[in-house]
């Protein structure tokens, strides 16, 4: 009998437009011979699901159902494709783990935690598994000034959102008088922002996910931009980036990537599949780490399915995978 699949996209964040290209992805790569997918649009007002007739149904929240045409729809599991808020900090996961609905993702707390760039940045960098940049937590409630914030970090720095995705909001100041307008663009965003010294080199990013208690790391991309670093213009125009599948690298740096990956994955609990991006800096080979993405983009030409596909995988094997691993939750 064909499980029931919840593909839940939008959010309600600016990435919600990446979002509707990820679940279009994965909605034209699930075994249509296996599942029944439901896919679900989420905003702020309503959460509704489209029948292939045109009519528009609402979500029963009580339960996350469906009721079509007189039948009422429950699901075996959900597969999330929300970038940000909610999808991507632990509200939406918080919600499914209530109703005891697995789902394909890292659970609420994981993903509250990751959704943070400096709190996790703290956990990283306490392993020991890997180099950190310093970085200093700023919040829009309590006055630093540009002497607070020049006292723990040296330019030049990103400002960044600490809670945010697609580089929304992320700027490279490298001068004492651009600093503080780059806070206060970043405070537009989001309540919280961290300033992060910069780190010259090579970037890298690595898909992650685990396949029956094996984490799995897919092939590295070196990330080559045209833009000085990798901001929301540079990743979604075309022709601005060039994105190298597999990267590169000699096979030692590869593996150290790829293990790294694999040991930041384990650390943090995570479950689905991540993104794990990486800066080699130029002048000693040391890596860094960037962030962790727990609902990565997987738009077609995404880093994600480029990887797959360099692999050798289709995209149809590797999401089933991860639905099995997800279905594997309920037991």
């Amino acid at each position: 009998m064909k499980k029931n699949i919840a593909l839940l996209a939008g959010g309600y964040s600016g990435e919600y437009v990446i979002s509707i290209k990820t679940a279009l992805t994965i909605e034209q790569n699930i075994d249509s011979q296996l599942y029944n997918v439901y896919k679900i649009i989420i905003d702020r007002d309503h959460w509704q699901h489209t029948t292939a007739d045109g009519q528009v149904v609402e979500v029963d929240r009580k339960d996350f159902s469906l009721n079509l045409s007189g039948e009422h729809i429950v699901f075996d599991a959900a597969f999330i494709a929300v970038h940000g808020t909610p999808g991507e900090d632990g509200k939406l996961q918080g919600y499914l783990e209530m109703l005891n609905i697995p789902f394909t993702s890292c659970s609420a707390i994981v993903s509250g935690l990751t959704f943070n760039k400096i709190f996790c940045n703290h956990v990283v960098a306490h392993s020991g598994l890997v180099n950190v940049s310093k970085s200093i937590h700023l919040f829009r409630d309590r006055h630093q000034s540009i002497e607070d914030i020049l006292n723990v970090v040296s330019l030049p720095v990103f400002v960044k959102p600490a809670e945010g995705g697609s580089s929304l909001a992320t700027t490279k100041v490298k001068t004492k008088e651009d600093l503080m307008p780059a806070v206060q663009a970043a405070f537009e965003v989001d309540a919280q922002a961290m300033a992060e010294e910069f780190v010259k080199g090579r970037e890298f990013s690595i898909g992650v996910y685990k396949i029956n208690g094996e984490i799995m790391a897919l092939p590295v991309t070196e990330i080559i931009s045209t833009k000085e670093f990798f901001d929301y213009e540079a990743k979604y125009t075309p022709g601005m980036t060039n994105e190298v599948t597999p990267a590169d690298l000699n096979e030692t740096q590869t593996d150290l990537i790829r293990e790294t990956a694999r040991k930041i994955y384990a650390l943090l609990n995570c479950r689905g599949v991540c993104r794990v991006d990486f800066i080699l800096e130029e002048s000693t080979g040391k890596l860094f780490f960037l962030e962790i993405n727990t609902i990565p983009g997987q738009s077609e030409n995404s880093i994600v399915p480029q990887q797959v596909r360099a692999a050798g995988m289709s995209l149809k094997d590797f999401y089933g995978d991860i639905i099995a691993e997800c279905l594997r939750q309920r037991g």
